[in-house]
């Protein structure tokens, strides 16, 4: 087993050989598997879900690659539809894709597809958060599959890219009907900055309208009802610079009747982004997983299932780093056992300086309090920009080094006769 590239090395994460061994250990250990972690993550979210309004946002992302197939990796992030913070994972579940069996692909029901992960994603959304005020499930255009809208679960909303131009139950195209649609009305949009692309303003002009969209006349949809009825939002950009052109079709069942429900789409969908920043946490941004080069599958896997969870926490980590309103801090137990607080504590002790700038400004037992301490243990000084996931991640391999040496010096419990 060897590790490659700068990001996450078995050694790095054990600390020492000593450690490495452990690790290893660990991930050839056969009771361990990446369905165990997954469902422990899962069972997590569950509890801070009760009385939010969430968003589970599903994506597919690679994390072995070769030979026109490899291992990838389909998880469903859950996340705060009011203010974006990180809530925790729903689901996940690992895809080995090879070539062949696309000739067939339309006929074969979804059932025998390896597209019915995104019904799977939204059925498991739906029963981790049962307790939470509403759940809309957000993909992107892979995710258009007719199957998904007729068989969502009861009281989930769909929200999903389109990628399809379907045919309507009156026998005319999607696109076509989308095109002819007037405008409601007009919004500016902010577009981050990107490699390549500064940060801008797009002014966009807004449709929406309600489609009864008409069964696929394949085999896989022969199961689902004639017709579904949803919801579109356009949003195409006004005179865009050469080279971009923002233009979003949108399916949705939540309801849109006006101007005001239709932006509201648009900014459920944006939060989109908060998984492609969970996976370049787990690649370039930070633990490189990509890199790694392992011959076995399983340890590559329960490795993979490790490290989603831990940009898991790096994710709510960034997010927390501001703090905000008062009233809605994250706790802690978000992402640490409540047994770290007094080490946090301690750190923070240690990392504070005699100016105010320098003093941790968030309270005691709130996530940001822990973003701040884990952003200096990365190296942030507190002065220039803001602690981004690099910084965090080496804050929080630090913490858990730190976690581990101090377990190192409690004193190990007598046998017991329960215990022979």
């Amino acid at each position: 087993m060897a590790e490659g590239g700068g990001g996450i090395r078995i050694r790095r994460l054990g600390g020492d050989r000593a450690g490495e061994i452990r690790i290893t250990r660990f991930l050839r250990n056969r009771a361990v598997t990446g369905a165990e972690m997954f469902a422990t993550a899962a069972a997590r979210a569950s509890a801070r879900c009760a009385g939010r309004a969430v968003l589970a946002i599903q994506d597919t992302t690679v994390v072995k690659s070769g030979g026109g197939g490899g291992l990838y990796l389909h998880p469903t992030l859950v996340v705060d539809a009011e203010d974006g913070s990180i809530v925790g994972l729903a689901h996940a579940q690992f895809l080995e894709r090879a070539t062949g069996r696309k000739a067939d692909r339309r006929q074969r029901p979804i059932e025998d597809k390896e597209s019915r992960r995104w019904l799977e994603g939204a059925a498991a959304a739906a029963k981790v958060c049962a307790s939470a005020r509403e759940v809309t499930v957000v993909a992107d255009r892979e995710s258009d599959i007719y199957s998904a809208f007729a068989r969502r679960p009861p009281g989930v909303h769909l929200l999903v890219r389109a990628a399809q131009d379907r045919a309507l139950e009156d026998g005319e195209r999607l696109f076509a009907r989308l095109d002819a649609l007037e405008e409601a009305g007009r919004a500016t949009l902010s577009l981050p900055a990107r490699p390549g692309r500064p940060a801008r303003e797009a002014t966009l002009a807004v449709r929406h309208g309600r489609f009864d969209l008409a069964r696929p006349r394949n085999g896989a949809a022969r199961n689902d009802p004639s017709t579904i009825a949803v919801h579109l939002v356009d949003v195409r950009e006004i005179d865009p610079p050469p080279g971009e052109n923002v233009h979003w079709r949108l399916i949705t069942t939540r309801p849109v009747d006006g101007l005001a429900q239709a932006l509201g789409v648009v900014d459920l969908y944006r939060r989109r982004w908060a998984i492609e920043q969970l996976f370049r946490t787990m690649k370039t941004d930070g633990f490189d997983i990509e890199a790694v080069r392992m011959e076995d599958d399983a340890p590559r896997q329960t490795l993979a299932a490790a490290t989603l969870i831990a940009a898991v926490t790096i994710q709510q980590l960034v997010h927390a780093r501001d703090g905000g309103d008062p009233q809605r801090l994250r706790p802690l137990l978000d992402a640490f056992e409540p047994k770290d607080q007094p080490l946090l504590e301690a750190y923070c002790a240690t990392l504070e300086g005699k100016t105010q700038r320098q003093k941790n400004p968030h309270p005691r037992g709130s996530l940001a309090y822990a973003s701040w301490v884990l952003a200096r243990l990365g190296g942030w000084t507190g002065y220039y920009g803001k602690p981004g996931p690099v910084v965090m991640l080496a804050g929080w391999l630090k913490f858990q080094h730190g976690k581990y040496a101090i377990a190192l010096t409690q004193p190990t419990p007598p046998l017991t006769n329960t215990d022979v």
